[in-house]
C-alpha cells in the first residue's frame, strides 16, 4: 500500500455519485427519483403514485371514519383490503414482466451494471420500466408474505393515526395534524420498501440478504409502535402505558431519520442482539462463541428462570438456582466432546488442530476426566448445602438493623476479598490504576525467559492466592450472602425470580464481577444503616444486583468510547499526517456542540451500540446494535497464505500462555468482547474474547499479514515503541518516568508471555556462495552427503523402513496424516511428472524463488545474465492438466530466441502441448523415434551379478536400476579420485553394527574392505554427480540455486537420474545438505573429523528442513513443529541470494490490551463504507496508517470480506482454574 497524504479523498468521484444517488433511495424506503441520466417522465410519476398509494388508501378509512360512515375497525379493515389488492396488483405486474422479458435475457449475458446505470423505456407499463420500479421478489413464499403483511400494515397503520386517537392523546387538533401527516411520511416508506422496491439500509449486517430479510426491517419497527398503543388501548387506565404512547407516536415521526443513519439494526442483529443483552444482564450468562450456542444458552436459561418462578418453596428456588446456576457457567463444549468420544482427550482435538502438541496430560482442565468431574462435583455439593442450610436456619431472621443481621460478618468478608483480589490483580501486569502508571514490580528488560521467570515468581504466587481467593473462596461467600438474604420469602414475582436467578448463576459466571457488584450493595446498604431506601429496598438482592451490573457495564462502555471519541478528535489536529483541511472546522464543531457529542456517546453507551466515527473522521454517530463478535459469520474464517502457517503453530503454545496470564490476571479483568494485541519479531497476533464463565475461557486468535506495507509498517513501529517502554525500560524509573506516556494510545501493555515460536533469522549469502573456493568444497560435501544418504538407505530398507520418494527430498522425521494422503495420490502419476512432485505440490505458493523445476529449459551454465526464471513445463502442464495421461516429451526453447508469456502464467510458449507434432521440440539432443531408447543404456537384466566378498554387503547393496546410467566407464574412471573412500568407509563402520547388532571387528573390518561395494556406491554416486552437471565443480551461484531448488539443466544423465524417483530426490536432498554443510562451515568454521561430520548429517535428518518454503514439507514440518528449518532465496530486486532459519524456542511475545470500544467503531464504519457505500479503494482515507488508533491493523483483523486476517482460529476454549 501506497501511504498517501491526509486529504486523499474519502469517496472517489464515481463513489460519490454513487452515493448521492443510493442516500435519497434509503431515506425515502427505495424510489430511485435520482438517476444519473435522463429518463421520462411517467418513470418518476410511477414511483410518486405507488409511494402515495398507502397513503390514499389509509385516507380514504380515515374520511369514512371521520364523517362516521364506519366505525373504526371497519375502516382499518377496508385500508389494509384496499393495500391488500394494490400490493398483490404491484407483485402481478412484476411477474409478468419477468416472465416477458425472461426468453430475452437467456439469449445473452447482459452487463448487470450497464442495466442498472441507464435502462430504455418504452413507454408506462412496459417490462423494462416495471422491472426498474418493482423488481419484484426471488421466493415465492416472500410474494405472498410480503403482500399480506403490506395490507395488513396499512390497516393497523389507519389504525394507529386516526385523528381522534391522536386528539385524545395530544388535546390539540393542530399537533394531531402534523402528527398525522408525518406519521403517513413514515407509514408510505415502509409500505414502499416492503412491497415495490426495497433500498439499501445504511444499517447492514450481513453482506448478502439471501432470504430478503430486508424489506421486513422497516414494518418490523412500525408493528412494535403499533403494538404499545395497542396494549394501551386495551388494557385499563395505566399512566405509564399512555405516556409510552404519546412519546412513540412523537418518535414515530423520526422513524425515517432512524433508518436513514442507520442507528436501528436490521432484524438478525436485533435479534442477536438482544438475546446476548438478556442473557448476559437479565439471566447471568456470557456472550457465546457462536449464534447456535447463544439460541440455545438463551432458551436453557429462560426456562430455568420460568422453574424458578413456579417452584412454591424459596429453599427449592435456592437449591434449583444454585446448581442450575453452576452447570450452566461451566464449559460445556467439553460435554459435548466427551458424549461423541468418551475416550477422546478434549485438549488432543481442539490443539493439534491448530498445529501445536498438546498440553500434558497432567495439566488440570484440558479434558473433562476424573479429576475435573471430582472438583465439580465437590464444588456443586459444597454449594447445595451450604446455600439451603444457611436459608434453612437463618434465611427468615428479621434482624433490626443490616449490621446485627446474619448478612453483617459475610458483608465484611465480601469487602476484604474485593480489596485483595484487586490489589493482587493490579500487580501481575505492566501497569497498574487503568494503564496510567508502570507497575515497579513488575520484571523490566528482561530479554532471556528463563530470567523472567525467575523475576516473576513472586508475582507467580501472589497470582495463586488471588486464583484461590476469587475462585473457591469467593464463590461461597457471595452464596452464603444471597441465601441469607430475606427478599428470597418474596420469590413469586417475575422480577424477583429473574433477579435470583441471574444472582445465582454470576456468582460462576463471572465471579470478580459479581464480586464488585455484590460489594457495592453491601457498601449502599452500609451507608444507608437503619434507614430504609424507597425503591430500592423493594426490589430486591437480585434486581440490584442486575440494575448494578448493567449500570457499571454501561458506565465502562461510556468512558471507553468517550476516550476513543477525544483519541479521533485529538489527533486529527495534533497528528500532522492526519491533519485535514477540515480538521479546524470538525474540531470547532464538536467544541461548539459538545452537548450534542456527549449525548451521542451517551446513547451509544445506553444501547450498547458501537460510536461509528464516519470515515474515522470526528463526525460520530450511534452505529445499530449488534452482537459483541460485531461479526455475522461463523468464527474461524480468513484469507490463507503460506505465511498462515506460523500463527497456527504457535496458536496453541499462545493459547496455553493466555490460559495461565487469565488465570494470574495479567491481563487485567477478561470481559466477552476484549481484544488484545500480542506481537514478537514480524508476527501480530489479533486476540478476542468469545466467551468466559467458571474456570474457562474462549477466544479467537487471529493473524495479520507478515508481508508489511507502509501503513502496516508505521502502525507496527508504533506498536513497538509502546512495548519498549513498558517492557525495555531501565530498571530504575524517576518518578516522571513512572507516567505510561502512550496512555492516549489504543494499545495498553500488559504482560509477556513465554509462548513456543518460530525465531525468523535471515542472512545475505553474499561472500559464501559465490566463493570459488565455497563453490569446490560444495562438490566434496555434495559427495559425502550422498554417501551419507545412500548407506542410510539400505539401513533403512533392511529394516522395513522404505524411503518415501513422495515425501520430498527436504522432508525429514515422521509425516503427517496430509502428507500421507498426498503421497497415496501421488503414486498413480507416471515417472516422467513425479520426478518433479517435490515442487509441483507447491507451485501455487512459489513467492521467494525465480526458478521452478524445468528439465526442458535451455541454460547456458555462465552467470552472465544471473539466474533465469523457470518455465512450466509439458510434464508439469500434463501433470496439473490431465492427471493420469503420460507426460509428453519436453521441448526446450532456442538458444539465444526471446520467449514470450503465455496465458499458462509463466510457462513458456516452446513448452505448449499444440507445438510438439510440428517438430518444434528444438534445443535437445537428437533422439531416434524408430529405436529402442534403452541402447543408450545397460538393460538391468544384462548387468553382471555382483559378488561381495564379504556376506553383509548384501545389506548395502543398492537397486540394480541405479547402475544404469548412461555414461561411459572411461568417463567415471576420470573422476574416481572424486569419490570419499576414507569417507565412505567410516560411515560403513558406523551404519554397519546397526543393521547386524552384535557384530565382531572382524565383520566390520570385512565390510570396509569390500571393494566390490565400494566400487558400487562410487559408480552411482559419480553418476548422479555428473547428471547434475556438476564433474567439474558448481560453476556459479545461479547453478547452485537452481539446483537447490530442482530446477537442473538438461545433463547426459538427466533422464537416467529422473526415471528414478528415489534417487532422484536422494541426489536432490544430498546436495541440500551439502549446502548446508557449506553454509555452516563459513559461518563457525570447518568440521575437523569426520565424527563431526556425521553428527552434523545425523542432525540434519533428525531436526531440521532444508529445503524450500514453497514447499509442502515446509508446512508439514513448521506444523510438526520441526526444531529447525533452512531455506535458500533470492532477492531479485537485489541480486542477492539469501539464507532463512526458523529456529523454534520459546520466546517472550508482549501482549496489550486494545481499546475494545475503538476496535468496535471502526469494525462499524468499516462496514458502513464497504457495504453501504461500497468504497473499496484500496488507498482509501480510512484504511491509512494511524499510529494512535491503529486503524490499519485494526481493518485487517475485521472479519473477511472485509478485512483479512491471514489466519483465523476455530473457537479455542480452555480452562483458567
Amino acid at each position: 500500500m501506497v501511504r498517501m497524504g491526509p486529504d486523499v479523498p474519502l469517496l472517489n468521484e464515481y463513489k460519490q455519485e454513487f452515493f448521492w444517488k443510493r442516500f435519497p433511495q434509503t431515506v425515502l424506503g427505495g424510489p430511485r427519483f435520482k438517476l444519473g441520466y435522463c429518463a421520462p417522465p411517467y418513470v418518476y410519476v410511477n414511483q410518486a403514485v405507488l409511494f402515495l398509494t398507502p397513503w390514499l388508501f389509509g385516507g380514504i378509512g380515515t374520511l369514512l371514519c371521520q364523517l362516521q360512515l364506519l366505525q373504526e375497525l371497519h375502516a382499518t379493515v377496508l385500508s389494509g383490503l384496499l393495500m391488500f389488492g394494490a400490493a398483490a396488483g404491484v407483485q402481478a405486474l412484476a411477474l409478468y414482466a419477468a416472465r416477458r422479458s425472461g426468453a430475452v435475457e437467456r439469449l445473452g449475458a447482459p452487463n448487470i451494471l450497464v442495466d442498472e446505470e441507464e435502462v430504455e423505456f418504452t413507454h408506462c407499463v412496459s417490462p423494462e420500466t416495471v422491472r426498474f420500479i418493482a423488481p419484484g421478489k426471488r421466493f415465492g413464499l416472500n410474494v405472498v408474505l410480503h403482500t399480506a403483511l403490506a395490507g395488513v400494515l396499512c390497516g393497523l397503520g389507519t389504525w394507529y393515526v386516526f385523528l381522534g386517537r391522536l386528539t385524545a392523546l395530544y388535546g390539540s387538533i393542530a399537533i394531531s395534524l402534523v402528527v398525522f401527516v408525518l406519521s403517513w411520511v413514515t407509514l408510505c416508506i415502509a409500505e414502499y420498501s416492503l412491497i415495490v422496491n426495497t433500498a439499501t439500509e445504511t444499517a447492514t449486517f450481513q453482506a448478502q440478504d439471501t432470504y430478503e430479510i430486508t424489506p421486513l426491517t422497516r414494518p418490523l419497527y412500525i408493528c412494535i409502535f403499533i403494538a404499545v398503543d395497542l396494549a394501551e388501548r386495551f388494557s385499563g387506565p395505566c399512566p405509564e402505558l399512555q405516556l409510552a404512547s404519546q412519546v412513540l407516536h412523537v418518535l414515530f415521526l423520526f422513524l425515517p431519520l432512524l433508518w436513514a443513519f442507520g442507528i436501528l439494526p436490521p432484524l438478525d442483529a436485533l435479534l442477536l442482539w438482544g438475546m446476548e443483552q438478556a442473557l448476559v444482564f437479565g439471566l447471568g450468562g456470557s456472550p457465546m462463541s457462536s449464534n447456535l450456542r447463544l439460541l440455545l444458552m438463551f432458551a436453557v436459561s429462560c426456562g430455568i428462570a420460568v422453574c424458578n418462578y413456579f417452584i412454591p418453596s424459596s429453599l427449592g428456588v435456592v437449591l434449583f438456582s444454585i446448581s442450575t446456576g453452576f452447570l450452566l457457567s461451566l464449559d460445556l463444549s467439553q460435554v459435548g466432546t466427551l458424549c461423541r468420544s468418551p475416550g477422546a482427550a478434549f485438549g488432543d482435538r481442539g490443539f493439534r488442530r491448530g498445529g501445536s502438541p498438546p498440553p500434558p496430560p497432567c495439566s488440570f482442565g484440558w479434558k473433562l476426566g476424573c479429576r475435573e468431574l471430582l472438583l465439580y462435583l465437590s464444588l456443586l455439593l459444597v454449594a447445595v448445602a451450604e446455600g439451603g442450610l444457611l436459608h434453612h436456619f437463618l434465611g427468615s431472621v428479621q434482624p433490626q438493623s443490616f449490621g446485627t443481621g446474619p448478612q453483617a460478618p459475610v458483608s465484611y468478608l465480601l469487602l476484604v476479598l474485593f480489596c485483595l483480589c484487586w490489589a493482587l490483580r493490579e500487580i501481575q501486569g505492566a501497569y497498574v490504576f487503568g494503564g496510567v502508571f508502570l507497575n515497579p514490580l513488575y520484571p523490566k528488560g528482561m530479554s532471556s525467559v528463563q530470567t523472567f521467570k525467575q523475576r516473576s515468581r513472586g508475582l507467580y504466587v501472589a497470582a495463586a492466592i488471588r486464583r484461590v481467593l476469587l475462585y473457591l473462596v469467593s464463590p461461597f461467600a457471595m452464596i452464603a450472602f444471597l441465601s441469607m438474604d430475606k427478599s428470597l420469602q418474596l420469590l413469586h414475582r417475575v422480577s424477583l425470580s429473574v433477579g435470583f436467578t441471574r444472582a445465582f448463576r454470576v456468582v460462576w459466571q463471572s465471579s470478580e464481577d459479581a464480586l464488585l457488584q455484590v460489594v457495592v450493595v453491601v457498601l449502599v446498604r452500609l451507608v444507608a444503616g437503619n434507614n430504609t431506601l424507597p425503591g430500592w429496598d423493594d426490589v430486591g438482592v437480585g434486581v440490584q444486583l442486575l440494575l448494578v451490573g448493567l449500570l457499571f457495564d454501561r458506565l465502562t462502555q461510556f468512558f471507553a468510547k468517550l476516550k476513543f471519541s477525544l483519541t479521533v478528535l485529538v489527533t486529527s489536529w495534533t497528528e500532522k499526517k492526519q491533519r485535514r483541511q477540515s480538521a479546524g472546522t470538525l474540531l470547532a464543531l464538536n467544541a461548539s456542540l459538545c452537548p450534542l457529542l456527549l449525548a451521542v456517546v451517551t446513547l451509544s453507551a445506553l444501547l450498547s451500540a458501537p460510536l461509528l466515527p464516519l470515515f474515522t473522521l470526528p463526525i460520530f454517530l450511534v452505529g445499530f446494535p449488534r452482537p459483541q463478535r460485531s461479526w455475522p459469520g461463523p468464527v474461524g474464517t480468513a484469507c490463507p497464505c503460506p505465511d498462515s502457517i506460523f500463527y497456527q503453530q504457535m496458536s496453541g503454545s499462545l493459547a496455553s500462555a493466555l490460559r495461565m496470564a487469565f488465570a494470574r490476571g495479567s491481563l487485567g479483568s477478561i470481559a466477552p468482547g476484549s481484544h488484545f494485541l500480542g506481537r514478537f519479531q514480524d508476527r501480530m497476533v489479533w486476540i478476542m474474547i468469545l466467551e468466559r464463565g467458571y474456570g474457562y475461557c474462549t477466544v479467537n486468535i487471529k493473524g495479520l499479514e507478515l508481508q508489511e506495507t507502509s501503513c502496516h509498517t508505521v502502525e507496527a513501529r508504533r506498536v513497538d515503541e509502546v512495548f519498549e517502554a513498558a517492557f525495555e525500560r531501565p530498571e530504575r524509573l524517576g518518578f516522571t518516568q513512572g507516567f505510561n506516556l502512550h496512555w492516549g494510545n489504543a494499545l495498553t501493555p500488559c504482560a509477556a508471555l513465554a509462548v513456543r515460536v518460530y525465531s525468523d533469522a535471515r542472512n545475505v549469502l553474499s561472500g559464501i556462495i559465490d566463493s570459488h573456493d565455497n563453490l569446490r568444497k560444495l562438490q566434496e560435501d555434495f559427495l559425502k552427503a550422498l554417501v551419507w544418504l545412500l548407506l542410510r538407505y539400505c539401513v533403512q530398507k533392511h529394516k522395513g523402513f522404505m524411503w518415501s520418494s513422495e515425501e520430498g527430498p527436504g522432508v525429514g522425521g515422521r509425516k503427517s496424516q496430509s502428507s500421507t494422503l498426498a503421497q497415496t495420490t501421488c503414486n498413480q502419476v507416471p515417472p516422467e511428472v513425479v520426478m518433479v512432485e517435490s515442487n509441483v505440490s507447491s507451485l501455487r505458493f512459489r513467492q521467494d524463488s525465480s526458478s521452478l523445476t524445468s528439465f526442458g529449459d535451455w541454460s547456458d551454465e555462465d552467470d552472465l545474465f544471473g539466474p533465469q526464471p523457470a518455465r512450466r513445463t509439458v510434464a508439469l502442464v500434463t501433470a496439473e492438466v490431465q492427471p493420469g495421461h503420460t507426460a509428453l516429451q519436453t521441448g526446450a526453447s532456442l538458444p539465444g530466441s526471446v520467449e514470450m508469456d503465455s496465458l499458462f502464467e509463466n510457462m513458456a510458449l516452446s513448452a505448449l502441448q499444440p507445438l510438439q507434432p510440428l517438430g518444434l521440440g528444438i534445443g535437445m539432443p537428437a533422439v531416434d523415434k524408430g529405436r529402442n531408447p534403452e541402447v543408450f543404456r545397460e538393460s538391468p537384466a544384462s548387468l553382471p551379478q555382483l559378488n561381495f566378498s564379504c556376506p553383509q554387503s548384501e545389506v548395502f547393496n543398492l537397486p540394480t536400476g541405479w547402475r544404469t546410467a548412461p555414461l561411459l566407464p572411461s568417463r567415471l574412471l576420470q573422476l574416481k579420485p572424486l569419490f570419499p573412500e576414507d569417507w565412505f568407509r567410516f560411515t560403513l563402520g558406523r551404519f554397519g553394527p546397526t543393521v547386524q547388532g552384535e557384530t565382531s571387528e572382524d565383520m566390520t573390518k570385512a565390510l570396509k574392505e569390500d571393494e566390490m561395494l565400494k566400487e558400487l556406491h562410487a559408480q552411482v554416486a559419480l553418476s548422479c554427480l555428473i547428471s547434475l552437471g556438476a564433474e567439474s565443480s558448481f560453476t556459479s551461484p545461479s547453478y547452485v540455486y537452481r539446483l537447490y531448488c530442482g530446477d537442473i539443466p538438461w545433463t547426459e544423465g538427466l533422464n537416467w537420474l529422473s526415471s528414478s524417483k528415489e534417487l532422484y530426490q536422494l541426489a536432490l536432498r544430498a546436495f541440500r545438505f551439502g549446502f548446508k554443510l557449506l553454509f555452516d562451515q563459513a559461518s563457525l568454521g570447518p568440521m575437523e573429523s569426520p565424527e563431526e561430520l556425521f553428527s552434523a548429517l545425523e542432525e540434519y535428518e533428525r531436526d531440521w528442513y532444508i529445503g524450500l518454503v514453497t514447499e509442502k514439507g515446509w508446512h508439514d514440518s513448521v506444523l510438526q513443529e520441526k526444531p529447525f528449518l533452512f531455506s535458500l532465496g533470492h532477492d531479485l530486486a537485489m541480486g542477492t541470494y539469501t539464507g532463512r532459519v526458523l529456529s523454534l524456542q520459546e520466546q517472550l511475545v508482549h501482549l496489550g490490551r486494545l481499546n475494545g470500544e475503538g476496535v468496535r467503531g471502526q469494525w462499524a464504519n468499516l462496514s458502513w463504507e464497504l457495504l453501504y457505500a461500497t468504497n473499496d479503494d484500496e488507498e482509501r482515507y480510512s484504511i491509512q496508517a494511524h499510529p494512535f488508533m491503529l486503524r490499519n491493523l485494526t481493518v485487517q483483523a475485521a472479519d473477511p470480506p472485509l478485512g483479512y486476517p491471514i489466519y483465523s482460529s476455530a473457537p479455542l476454549h480452555f480452562p483458567c482454574l
